[in-house]
Parts: C-alpha cells; structure tokens; sequence
C-alpha cells in the first residue's frame, strides 16, 4: 500500500514511518517541521509542508497514487490549547478539514486519524470504554473531538479514529524517541532528571484517592500504537467503514511507580520534589482496549511499564 503520514517527523509519526518500511510499504511525509526533526524521518519521500495547504495536498496525493492517509499532524499540548485556543482551531481543526477535501478531490477515501484519550474529559467510571460520553476538558481535547465528528459527518471516506492514552516508550532499536521541546511527558522529563539533564522532577498531587497517592496513567508503548495503526490500514483495506477505538493497556501506573523503574533502569537516584495538584488532572486514566482487540486484533505487546522505560532510557542516554 502506497500511504501518505502527515506529522511523520514527529514523536509517533517517525515510528510509525519506520513501521511501515520495514513492513514494505511506499512511504511520502509530509511535516511542516514546526514540532518535527527532518532526521527522525527513516523511510520514503519528504515533503516539508503542511497539510493545510490544500493544492499542495490534492497534488501530491494524486501524483503520488496515495491509497491511505495516516494522520498525526497537528498540535498537542493542553496547557498551550488553554493559552491559544485559536491555534488549536487552525492548526487541528481547520487544517484537518483542507486535508480532507484535498482527499476528496484526490479520490483517496482510507485515513486513520490520530485522537486522544482527552476527548474523554474527567472519567465517570474506569476503565473508559469507546462509549464514555465526550465531554473535553481543554481546547486541545475538544479539536480532536471536533475532528471525531467532521470525519462522521463525511460520506466520501472511510476512517478510523485511534483514541491514545499515554503514549510513551521509544524505538526499541535506539535510532528515535521523543525529543519535545519544551518536554511536558513524565517518563522522559524523569529519565532526563536520571541522566542529568534536568536537576529533579515534580510530583503534581500525592492525596488522590489511588494506590500510593499519586496519579494513575496507562502508558502505552509508541511502537505498540504503530502496530494498531497498521491494523487499522489492514482493516480500510479489507472494506472496514467508519469506527473508534481506544489504544491503552487495560492498566494504569502511578507516579511514584515510574520514578522507582526510572532509578531500578538507571541504576540512579534524583530527587523528587512534591507539589500541589494541578487543575483538571484527573486521579486516574485508564483504557477500556476490548474493542481493538476484538476487531482488530490489537495487543499490546510492549507495554509493560519496564520496557517502557527501558527503551526510553537506552534514548536518553544517546541523546545525553
């Protein structure tokens, strides 16, 4: 299959690039470079530019004879979305939707689409199935809700929607991981207080009602989210419609737990410093996965917090 990856010199984008090249499929990127590294960028043809171009996109999709689209680019930091709602339109929302008409135009009808657990808001129950009603929490949550339903309301596509939990891990090989700037994920601000790079790390919140105090997050490996997406391709290809799924573990680790692996990986110590809570995190995230495994086939295979935090730190210590 012949596919295009939008945002794939990003964080998942890049993985998801060097998946699908060792899988044998024709590759085009297309990154604006804004967020993304040209290097990250393993497999196939680059183009810098951003999806919402329209003639760019209609263009290069019937040029190229792209039969799918994978779509990750746009923004993602919700304390940025509360700041600069507007970006957060355009960037996301409107940007997304040139993306769509250009594929209309081009006759490409498969996309798999990039969403996020925070089109959940605060949970009513645990864990969060597909069904949990959307109530967003923040401008970035609800752009991608926004998003959920554009795609909905389209008769020309078939499309999934990929509901991320925490995404986290790097290559297992070693040659990509995470490098945001600023970094706002736990596992790689606290691997980086491990190496040095950064003198501690915050504990935001340690009297929620879990097991040790600290927040609860089901982290998720990025190499195991590539492989759903890849079964989601699969599933467009063999006449698969319109449907959401949830990409978690089922399970959740608390703070406290990814600061002691980071130190048993590391085999160092760093200090710690708590803090009060912070506005709108919830106690506990967790995913309802039964959807993705039955009709996709998904399962998480690489997702234990322990290899999480194994490829994470081989990572960091090559980027130290």
């Amino acid at each position: 299959m012949k596919v295009l990856v939008t945002g794939g010199a990003g964080y998942i984008g890049s993985h998801m690039v060097k998946l699908l090249g060792e899988r044998g499929h024709a590759v085009v990127v297309v990154d604006d470079l804004s967020t993304g590294h040209r290097d990250a960028v393993l497999a196939g043809r680059f183009v810098e530019g951003n999806v919402g171009d329209k003639a760019l996109m209609t263009s290069l999709l019937a040029e190229e004879n792209i039969e799918a689209v994978v779509h990750f680019a746009g923004s993602s930091l919700v304390a940025e979305s509360v700041a600069n709602p507007d970006k957060y339109r355009r960037n996301n929302v409107d940007n997304t939707r040139a993306l769509l008409e250009a594929m209309q135009a081009a006759r490409v009808d498969k996309l798999v689409f990039s969403s996020s657990a925070a089109v959940y808001g605060e949970p009513r129950h645990l864990p969060i199935e597909e069904s949990h009603p959307t109530e967003p929490l923040n401008p970035y949550g609800e752009s991608k809700l926004a998003i959920e339903r554009a795609l909905g309301a389209t008769n020309h596509l078939r499309h999934v929607s990929l509901r991320y939990f925490n995404a986290a891990g790097a290559d297992p090989g070693g040659e990509l991981g995470e490098r945001h700037d600023p970094e706002t994920h736990l596992i790689p601000m606290v691997l980086q207080a491990a190496s040095g790079r950064r003198k501690d790390v915050g504990i935001y919140g340690s009297d929620y009602p879990t097991r040790d105090g600290t927040c609860v997050r089901d982290y998720v490996h990025v190499t195991d989210l590539c492989e759903a997406h890849l079964l989601a391709l699969d599933w467009l290809a063999r006449g698969g419609e319109k449907e959401t799924f949830n990409l978690g573990t089922g399970t959740g680790a608390t703070v406290l737990e990814v600061i002691e692996e980071a130190r048993r990986q590391s085999g160092r110590d760093f200090p710690a410093r708590r803090e009060a809570r912070r506005a709108g995190d919830p106690a506990s995230l967790v995913a309802g996965r039964a959807r993705a495994e039955r009709v996709l086939g998904w399962r998480p295979r690489r997702s234990d917090l322990a290899s999480i935090v194994r490829d994470a730190w081989r990572w960091e210590q090559r980027q130290r």
